[in-house]
């Protein structure tokens, strides 16, 4: 899995100084990625965020992960506003040995969870060989 390093910086600027993500500058979308046995899995922190306002696309190998947290009443009265709001979004370049066919989500807790198994062609797998006869005879000098 690969990431864009200078979005990242981008990112960490935008926690670093409280902005709000927008649809041209997304906040940042903390993420852990891992492998167990032949599944990949990969979780998002997305807390107080609606599980119908995230938006998980698939093209080709790029996986993409959107979400949003609506601005409160801008009649309130803010004492403090530390958690980030607007849109939150994430990208992942999977590799060719992952099955994106069969990608599984879960939302629980305030927590994504996608589940990406491994390619049924890139799973280790024993060859069998052959054994031929040679049918030519030694020639005794």
């Amino acid at each position: 899995m690969r990431t864009d390093p200078f979005r990242d910086l981008d990112r960490l600027a935008q926690q670093v100084f409280g902005a709000d993500g927008t649809q041209a500058r997304p906040s940042a979308m903390p993420m852990d990625a891992w492998r167990e046995g032949d599944t990949f899995l990969v979780e998002f922190d997305l807390p107080g965020v609606d599980v119908d306002s995230i938006d998980l696309d698939v093209e080709r190998n790029v996986i993409t992960v959107r979400a949003e947290r609506p601005n409160r009443a801008s009649d309130a009265e803010l004492l403090a506003a530390e958690r980030p709001r607007g849109v939150f979004s994430r990208q992942l370049v999977l590799g060719d040995n992952l099955d994106t066919q069969r990608i599984g989500a879960n939302y629980r807790s305030g927590v994504l969870t996608l589940r990406i198994p491994v390619a049924e062609k890139a799973k280790p797998r024993k060859i069998s060989i052959t054994r031929e006869h040679d049918d030519q005879q030694a020639i005794n000098a």
